[in-house]
């Protein structure tokens, strides 16, 4: 029995030792998200863009988005939108087209899933006669405020090369799961994405609302074709020395699913594309930052080591109920964090969401998620194991989307 006992707590130490390092990295890394630079758009429309739109049976809510991007604050000769018809089986095509989009369908029952048709669509956009200066993607279900264009028009100016904007919620009030949802993401954006951009840190891509280069997509190509592109091609990208950069002040919505089954099963194919991605990529991108001794690709393989800022919470929450509540099992003789940093920490990650609330002045409604937002994470914690054990399947699942809601509604 001693000997149980030993290795548990060696085993407890060790994850307490990992936690610490890097909770402490986050947790400094986050304070960059405090505050906030005004980025003000200094350039006027220079750049074309190719707006594509990723689409799989979306007749239900492609249209308010066509609809949206045709009144967008850019010179419409400046800009054509494209609609990836991506083995549909409905009439997403014939809806794109009486709206005024370009319809591009694809059929291929053996490269199923949205990386495969971007670069299909890619590799027809670059035999075209028109070409473009950058490539704008979203999904089908989004909404995008009136000054995106503007907004990567500036950044491409200013030498950005790839570009993500602020993800929002367009039905955050649905259910708990999509307050959740939303709170989870108000956070991410705060103290996350700004954070890294305010300390010079490569961002991540949120598969939607992003903005490339043409000629570095053209260099480099597509090649994203995992269950989650958007974390392939970043990495790619900071593999080269390439960082994803940020737009805080430019907005895209997306739909959230309003139930739980729905969303574990989006979650978990979020999460067997990480680990594949990670399995393949974290150690060329660590060797690249370690022989280069860059502190941006080193942060993208921490991303990459670590799936969730949840677990991070989640370890740290334990911690501090065990020294709390002075739970012996969860005490080992050696502690390796002392109390003062446990009780610091983990009121730091508690404290953290609000801060991004209330910075980014959220209506008081959206605080109510965070009463839901530790429910959510535990929701979080089968889907890790589970998807650790089934990454290899990288078969693409649909998420259904039915809320067309107009982007008035949202701005009101």
């Amino acid at each position: 029995m001693s000997i149980l006992k030993e290795i548990i707590e060696g085993l407890i130490i060790g994850i307490t030792t990992v936690t610490g390092v890097v909770s402490t990295y986050q947790t400094l890394v986050s304070c960059g998200g405090l505050f906030r630079r005004k980025e003000e758009v200094a350039n006027k429309p220079q750049k074309t863009f190719a707006v594509l739109i990723a689409a799989h049976n979306e007749s239900a809510v492609i249209a308010p988005l066509i609809e949206n991007l045709k009144k967008l604050d850019y010179p419409k000769e400046m800009y054509d939108i494209f609609v990836i018809c991506d083995n549909c089986t409905d009439n997403t095509a014939e809806i794109a087209r009486q709206h005024g989009a370009i319809a591009c369908e694809r059929f291929d029952n053996t490269k199923r899933g949205k990386g495969f048709g971007i670069e299909w669509m890619l590799e027809n956009l670059w035999s075209m006669p028109k070409q473009y200066d950058a490539v704008v993607m979203f999904d089908a279900d989004n909404l995008v405020d009136k000054n995106f264009l503007l907004v990567m028009n500036d950044r491409l100016c200013k030498g950005a090369r790839v570009i993500q904007a602020y993800l929002d919620s367009k039905n955050p009030f649905d259910s708990w799961i999509t307050l959740s949802y939303a709170v989870t993401y108000w956070f991410t954006n705060r103290m996350w994405q700004l954070a890294r951009h305010n300390l010079g840190l490569p961002n991540t891509l949120g598969g939607t609302g992003l903005c490339i280069e043409s000629k570095l997509l053209k260099e480099m190509g597509w090649g994203a074709t995992s269950l989650t592109e958007d974390l392939e091609f970043a990495t790619r990208c900071i593999e080269r020395g390439i960082y994803p950069t940020w737009a805080h002040d430019t907005k895209v919505y997306d739909e959230k699913p309003i139930d739980l089954k729905s969303s574990m099963r989006q979650r978990l194919r979020w999460m067997q594309g990480h680990y594949d991605v990670a399995g393949r990529y974290i150690g060329s991108v660590s060797k690249n930052g370690l022989k280069q001794m860059k502190l941006g690709m080193l942060d993208a393989a921490f991303y990459l080591f670590q799936p969730m800022y949840v677990l991070i919470v989640t370890f740290m929450s334990i911690l501090f109920a065990g020294r709390f509540f002075d739970i012996e099992w969860l005490t080992p003789s050696v502690q390796p964090l002392p109390d003062w940093f446990v009780f610091t920490t983990t009121g730091l990650f508690y404290l953290l969401p609000f801060l991004a609330l209330y910075l980014d002045k959220v209506p008081l409604k959206g605080y109510i998620g965070l009463i839901f937002l530790p429910f959510f994470f535990l929701t979080w914690l089968p889907i890790f194991f589970y998807a650790f054990f089934t990454k290899k399947n990288q078969v693409w699942s649909h998420t259904v989307h039915s809320r067309a809601i107009r982007i008035e509604e949202i701005q009101q």
